[in-house]
């Protein structure tokens, strides 16, 4: 009966084996990656410095500063607004930041859903 397919010996050939090897090293480095930018800290600033939010590359909410000028009692509407911006602004600094580190380490290719 002929085989179908595989490799004589059920062997990787020397090139698939290197590719294996890069493969992990590249997922190790990017797992490291992402660990460090999960520590950074991005910042958003709207209505003129009247609200900061900082936000981790993980995005987590750390600081929500408020100017005591962007407090108004009868417009507590347009500070929902500016807290919500700020937030938005910031966790797009920080998902910019994770894409820009990504295709740094990816050459810019296109992986296509690979795990790595």
């Amino acid at each position: 009966m002929g085989r179908r397919g595989g490799f004589p010996g059920g062997a990787m050939p020397g090139n698939m084996n290197n590719l294996m090897k890069q493969a992990q090293r590249m997922q190790r480095q990017m797992e490291e990656n992402q660990k460090e930018l999960e520590t950074k800290e991005f910042t958003a600033t709207v209505g003129g410095g009247a609200v900061s939010v900082t936000v981790t590359g993980a995005k987590e909410v750390t600081s929500v500063t408020l100017s005591p000028e962007a407090v108004d009692p009868d417009d507590i509407e347009t500070l929902q607004d500016m807290i919500v911006a700020a937030v938005n602004e910031a966790i797009g600094q920080a998902e910019e930041a994770s894409s820009a580190a990504m295709s740094k380490m990816t050459g810019g290719m296109n992986l296509g859903g690979l795990p790595f």
